[in-house]
This record gives C-alpha cells, structure tokens and sequence, in this order.
C-alpha cells in the first residue's frame, strides 16, 4: 500500500495510529484470501470480529509517498478469539515477496509460533522483514472476538472458520 498526504502528520511522516488502519486493510485482505468475507459472515452467521485488544511497536517512521507491505499471520487461535501478528515493512526497490504471501498465515516450517500469553510481551521481530529486504517500520499482535453482531455479545467463532484457519496453521 502506498503512504497518502491523509496518512501523514504536518511534517510528512505517517500519523502513528494509521498503522492499526494498515493493519485492519492487512487482516481483512488476508480473511478474505482465506474465503472469509466479513459481510457475507454476518449475513450468514449473525456475528462479526472486532478488535479487542492491540500491541504495537513502533521501529521507524513511514513518509509521505512510501511504498508498504503489511503483513498478517495467525498467531494463536481460540474458541472466541483469534490473535493476528502484523507488521508495516518499507518496500525497498528491489524487495519482492520471494514467493511469500504477503497474508502470510504461521510461521516457516520447523519454526514454532511464540506465545502472546502474558501481558506486556513484545511481539515478535518480524520474520517478513528478512525475507523480502524491506525495512521493519511498525510491528504489532491484533486480538480480535467474535461477537452476535446485534447484541456484541461474546460468542463461539463457527466451526468452519476455525476449520479455514486450520488448514493454514
């Protein structure tokens, strides 16, 4: 994604909480490759995601006119929520995502998912970062619920999005 003038403060750098804009843009794309439609969803179930809890470490400043990838992985999933670890990476001219999905969904095989168990815990440095040659900009862990959409009452995330995610983990 690219960096607009709406995005940036007075001196042209990206306004610190339009990150966790990049990284709803990020998680939505990165559902709907997975055949989850969010609209379709509440249509269909009568629920919705929501954000319940976010951490975000802030590296270095994006500017004005700046090339983006922004990534999501699954990080831990449970009955009523899922944790999704993110990152806002500068694209370097030469960087490709050498055959990565940009959504990408775990870790590299062999590699273990961290724990964001505990409070206060940083996120993990982001593995994208190495593999396309991009600069690490903003990095963060995402919790979202899932809740009946007219009540936002916490509820049971259906089993076949579940099932979606586990043929990704």
């Amino acid at each position: 994604m690219r960096v607009y003038w709406e995005d940036t403060d007075a001196g042209g750098i990206v306004f610190y909480a339009n990150y966790l804009k990049f990284f709803e843009r990020s998680r939505t794309e990165w559902l709907r490759s997975l055949g989850i439609e969010q609209q379709r969803l509440r249509q269909s179930t009568g629920g919705i995601f929501v954000v319940t809890e976010t951490t975000v470490r802030y590296h270095r400043p994006a500017r004005l006119d700046d090339e983006l990838i922004v990534t999501a992985r699954l990080i831990e999933k449970g009955r009523a929520s899922l944790i999704i670890g993110q990152t806002a990476l500068l694209k370097s001219e030469h960087s490709e995502l050498s055959g990565e999905n940009q959504f990408s969904d775990g870790p590299p095989p062999g590699e273990l998912a961290p724990s964001f168990g505990e409070r206060g815990s940083a996120p993990p440095k982001a593995r994208a970062a190495k593999s396309v040659g991009a600069t690490l900009l903003c990095e963060g862990t995402i919790r979202i619920g899932w809740v009946e959409a007219a009540s936002l009452k916490p509820a049971r995330i259906p089993a076949n999005i579940l099932d979606r995610l586990e043929t990704k983990t």
